[in-house]
């Protein structure tokens, strides 16, 4: 039996994680648009960690006018240094929540154990606030700490599964599986279904937010934005940045009010890993599975090449998609996702491509996320998940609801729609470029689900999209090393003007959970306008990278890390063993992670490295420096690739058997 339930008695009651009734916001009538409020607070010291406790934090919601309530969750951390840089970061699903990427990819911050039953949070030497203001956003509605009408219902962490109103707990289901809180509503009615409807959202949001915090925008005019978006972002991005140019361009002729209405300026726009038109990328697929540069034979190849033909076959993947978009143009030129029979169509599209030309890879039991993971695949770790959802962190940053990841709700509402194949967004990446915005993609070779060969693809059919100067500079333009530091090639970039392709070593589907440093670098170069490979000051309408033609860099696969099997992220890391040992209530949960026994946990603690990632991911880095940006004025040697892994060690104090004690009590409040 799982050790803190002896203590507790929970057999016949789901256990509850209601947030605390108490928030203490600070709520403002928004100065610009008078329909808008935003609710506030700063969240104490040490909530998430900064390099430098000056740093200012604001988490709150952006409640937006609309059919039903949205309130949008943000967490605003400043730079390092004093800035009039804005980064808005997202994450993508669709239906995935941003503080993904905060506490386990880009943030100031990452999550440690500190001792049993207790999380605290250190900063990361190469957190994005390094070089810019952040600001993480929970989008669409419901997804994360957003929120229509906080509702009770109940978690199952078994499935997933969320409920409303609240459960009892299942026969035979052990307690600790099963949990009662507070959610948003789980009206799928209630949150945008398509692409195009969260961008006027997100655009909304914007407006409360930076009319609420002016502090933050460059002049009292307008505001040079930086978006980098990843996965679903890929889709996020370039349409959320279309509206914004759109938005403006009315905000200009008179079409909306000028004196209700901020300007967002666009800088530039990253797209990490983004899976962005699949009649672009979907051909990859197969290519990845059979092809990669790391001599995988993922699948059969005669697997590969029937997955690689359901596309281009009459009926196929192709011939679908181009229905799906000819339907939209007709009937639902705005992508409201209100036509059923176009979302039909969409909607089969995706289905059939999904089924045919993506899942063959899954025969091969290894991540989508990282091929050279096998599953349960449990990196990036989940500890997050726990502390997020602790009484304390809610009551820090004044939740009124509990986090989930990712929102089911949301998942159903864009699949309903065929959101995944309504859109040819090349066109508006490539109108981004000609209107002087910075286009940059960011893609880690280990990644299968929105792989780095059509990430490729999609910067070339930018370019050629783009036309002029960049139809011919670009894919003409070589490959160069991108040197992360002194001593470390991260990868390599094509660049040419404002157009950047990078190809980054020995990184999964979130670069920066691999690759802190180089996706640092790669980041603040986009953002800045200089040279991805080098960091220096370039002439943009004469640049471009030299080198080979073909990023041609292969590598060994890295041997598959150890899973470690998460409470809160059961399906993903745990295998059908694991899975059994929870059902049955033998081995031991602590802090959120299941052991056959307690004796597991402190060999854990001490081989914490090693268990958390032997696959050497991340770069090893010694710099005490926490602020600015690395310009190389050589190139390393080519041997000096990549180090061992990194990780924090958890910091544990007291003996094990009284915090056993300790913590299974805590667990009964």
């Amino acid at each position: 039996m799982h050790l803190f339930l002896f203590l507790c008695f929970f057999a016949a009651f789901a256990l509850a994680q209601y947030p605390p009734a108490s928030n203490n916001l600070t709520t403002i009538v928004s100065p610009v648009d008078g329909n808008i409020t935003v609710s506030y607070k700063v969240p104490p010291i040490g909530t998430c960690k900064t390099a430098f406790d000056t740093q200012q934090q604001y988490t709150g919601w952006v409640n937006i006018p609309g059919n039903y309530s949205t309130n949008t969750f943000f967490w605003f951390i400043s730079g390092r240094d004093p800035t009039d840089k804005l980064t808005i970061w997202l994450n993508g699903g669709p239906g995935s929540s941003s503080m993904l990427g905060l506490f386990t990819g880009n943030g100031p911050c990452e999550v440690v154990e500190a001792a049993l039953g207790k999380f605290s949070t250190v900063a990361r030497d190469f957190g994005w606030d390094r070089g810019s203001n952040m600001l993480y956003i929970d989008q669409p509605n419901q997804v994360g700490f957003s929120y229509d009408t906080p509702t009770n219902g109940s978690l199952d962490l078994l499935t997933s599964n969320l409920y409303t109103p609240p459960q009892v707990l299942p026969n035979s289901q052990p307690a600790d599986t099963f949990m009662n809180g507070t959610f948003s509503s789980l009206n799928t009615n209630n949150t945008a279904n398509t692409t195009e409807i969260a961008a006027m959202a997100i655009w909304h949001m914007l407006q409360g937010f930076l009319g609420a915090f002016p502090q933050y925008m460059p002049n009292s005019t307008a505001v040079g934005v930086h978006l980098f978006a990843e996965s679903y972002g890929g889709k996020y991005g370039p349409a959320f940045a279309t509206l914004w140019e759109k938005q403006n361009r009315l905000r200009s002729n008179g079409s909306i009010p000028t004196n209700t209405t901020i300007e967002i300026n666009l800088a530039s726009l990253g797209i990490v890993n983004g899976c962005v038109d699949d009649l672009i990328q979907a051909p990859y697929y197969p290519v990845m599975a059979v092809n990669n540069t790391f001599g995988l034979t993922a699948i059969n190849p005669t697997r590969a090449k029937l997955a690689a033909a359901s596309f281009t076959s009459s009926g196929g993947c192709k011939d679908l998609i181009t229905q799906c978009r000819a339907a939209v143009a007709s009937q639902d030129p705005d992508n409201d996702g209100d036509v059923a029979a176009v979302s039909a169509i969409c909607s089969r599209a995706y289905s059939f491509c999904s089924a045919n030309v993506l899942q063959p890879y899954f025969d091969a039991g290894r991540s989508v996320y990282d091929i050279s993971h096998l599953l349960p695949d449990s990196f990036p770790p989940s500890t997050y998940l726990d502390y997020l959802n602790t009484a304390d962190f809610q009551k820090a940053i004044g939740s009124p609801i509990n986090f989930t990841e990712t929102n089911l709700q949301v998942v159903d509402a864009f699949t309903s729609t065929g959101d995944y194949e309504r859109q040819a967004l090349v066109p508006d990446l490539a109108a981004l470029l000609n209107a002087g915005i910075r286009v940059g993609f960011m893609y880690g070779d280990l990644d299968y689900i929105c792989n780095w060969l059509g990430g490729e693809a999609i910067s070339l059919a930018v370019a050629a999209q783009a036309g002029g100067s960049y139809a011919t500079r670009f894919p003409s333009a070589g490959y160069a090393p991108i040197i992360t530091n002194t001593t470390y090639i991260g990868g390599v970039v094509r660049q040419y003007g404002n157009l950047s392709f990078s190809r980054v070593y020995n990184a999964g589907h979130s670069v920066a959970s691999y690759q802190p440093e180089t996706a640092f670098e790669i980041f603040a170069r986009i953002m800045t306008g200089t040279s991805v490979s080098t960091g220096e000051i370039i002439n943009t309408s004469l640049y471009n990278t030299t080198g080979p033609l073909n990023a041609t860099y292969t590598a060994s696969l890295p041997p598959s890390p150890t899973n470690t099997c998460y409470l809160r992220d059961i399906l993903d890391t745990c295998n059908q063993d694991q899975k059994n040992s929870i059902v049955s209530n033998s081995g031991v949960i602590i802090n959120g992670v299941l052991y056959s026994a307690s004796s597991d946990y402190s060999s854990a603690v001490s081989t914490a490295s090693a268990n958390a990632n032997t696959a050497s991911t991340t770069v090893v880095t010694s710099t005490q420096v926490l602020t600015g940006l690395f310009t190389a004025t050589s190139t390393p040697s080519p041997t000096k690739k990549s180090g061992g892994a990194h990780t924090r060690p958890s910091t544990l104090a007291l003996s094990l058997a009284v915090l056993f004690i300790s913590y299974a009590l805590h667990a009964c409040i």
